[in-house]
């Protein structure tokens, strides 16, 4: 495991940003940036009812406990409010909703209705259609913030952080679930191997959706394209961000953390 940490004091978050994507428009998928929104709503609706079942064997079943362990990591606690934004099927907001007990709240916010149907059978109770760009949530009304493997498919950067800090209270948490290609020439490798070429095959393999396999193949193409993490957490130090954390795991896995102390520092 390896950590890395950055830490400023909080600075105002609605101060003007230059526009930050996360990974240039790519071209294989959709040919402009007005264009992404369409595209990756319509290919997370196609393959809502394979998703779970791809990134079960993805991860070689063991997904959904690294998922919990990381909340449990991030300080998630009895009578919590906690947003999951792009909660996709609601892997994360279901093991939320048993960790904050009957007082908390765990809000799934997705723009992928078909996803947040497979949100709703896994017993997700409050299930919002939205984007992390525009929270449908007032201010300061949550303890703690998870993205679960999005980050990758917002707009801008930027806006989303400032977002995320302004939906916080103070004393808030953020947690946000990423896959970055190892530093190592030998372990970019072996990502690029399984990620790019083998489960996007193994996906049309086992569901016969052309769909499922285009899915995996904008996954790896959205990894391999993203800033690196610095940027990610120079944007969450420049939206106010506190303790910025980055934490590697089994050499793919990313967890960044944060905490929002005050808006008014």
């Amino acid at each position: 495991m390896n950590t890395e940490h950055s830490q400023i004091n909080s600075t105002n978050s609605n101060a003007t940003q230059i526009p930050l994507a996360p990974h240039p428009v790519l071209t294989r998928h959709y040919s402009s940036a007005a264009e992404r929104v369409h595209y990756i709503r319509q290919l997370f609706n196609q393959t809502a009812v394979d998703y779970d079942h791809i990134n079960t064997w993805m991860s070689f079943g063991h997904g959904e406990q690294y998922r919990k362990e990381a909340l449990i990591r991030a300080g998630i606690k009895d009578g919590d409010t906690v947003l999951d934004c792009a909660a996709g099927t609601g892997v994360i907001a279901a093991h939320a909703q048993s960790l904050v007990g009957n007082t908390g709240q765990v809000i799934a916010l997705d723009p992928s209705p078909a996803m947040l149907a497979i949100a709703q059978q896994r017993g997700v109770h409050c299930t919002v259609i939205g984007i992390a760009e525009y929270l449908p949530l007032p201010d300061k009304s949550v303890d703690l913030i998870t993205m679960g493997y999005a980050l990758r498919h917002v707009a801008d950067l930027s806006v989303t952080f400032q977002e995320f800090a302004r939906v916080l209270r103070p004393g808030g948490r953020l947690l946000i679930l990423e896959m970055v290609p190892p530093p190592t020439r030998f372990g970019r490798i072996m990502s690029q191997f399984y990620l790019k070429h083998l489960v996007p095959t193994l996906a049309w393999l086992m569901t016969r959706r052309r769909d499922a396999r285009r899915l995996m193949q904008y996954y790896w193409d959205t990894i391999d394209q993203c800033v690196a993490p610095a940027v990610v957490m120079t944007a969450l130090e420049t939206a106010g961000f506190n303790a910025v954390t980055r934490t590697v795991q089994l050499g793919l896995l990313t967890e960044y953390t944060a905490a929002w102390l005050s808006d008014s520092d």
